[in-house]
């Protein structure tokens, strides 16, 4: 993990800590590094709820709860599927925040879209926050590209609940 990803998850952890507070992930093209980096800080058992890695498309729709007519529509790479997965972790895991990610890592496009677009949202019940992202690299930096923003996301959607 890169360190300021290291410091967002350790700062995040700190926070949910001392709000009594929790998280739970929702990971498609991360493949469960982004609850990795979560738990890679001391402590994160007391904040981290768990995670659901829904690679599959169907599997967004039957452990996550997003609409099949959605990823009919419009497949599992969309700024929907995102908010709509974050709420789905949130709610099945029982945490307060939702955090998600789906998007193509490459090397190929997938669903015609071109690798590193990627779609995170953080859930905090009054619905969700969604960043479109197009990040560059390897297949590894997207991926990783990925967790560092979802982090960063997730730590704006707390500061801006109580700075």
């Amino acid at each position: 993990m890169s360190e300021p990803s290291q410091e967002t998850a350790a700062k995040i952890v700190g926070v949910l800590t001392d709000r009594g507070q929790t998280v739970a992930v929702a990971e498609s093209l991360t493949g469960g590094l982004l609850g990795a980096a979560i738990t890679a800080i001391p402590g994160a058992s007391v904040v981290f709820r768990g995670g659901i890695i829904a690679y599959a498309t169907e599997l967004k729709a039957a452990l996550l709860g997003v609409p099949a007519e959605l990823l009919e529509s419009y497949g599992p790479v969309h700024p929907d599927v995102a908010a709509a997965m974050a709420s789905g972790a949130r709610d099945r895991l029982r945490a307060t925040f939702g955090v998600a990610t789906t998007g193509v890592a490459g090397p190929d496009p997938a669903e015609g879209k071109p690798p590193g677009t990627v779609h995170i949202a953080v859930c905090a019940g009054g619905g969700a926050v969604v960043q479109t992202l197009a990040l560059s690299g390897s297949r590894d930096e997207i991926r990783r590209g990925t967790v560092e923003r979802s982090l960063r996301l997730l730590w704006s959607v707390l500061w801006e609940e109580s700075p």
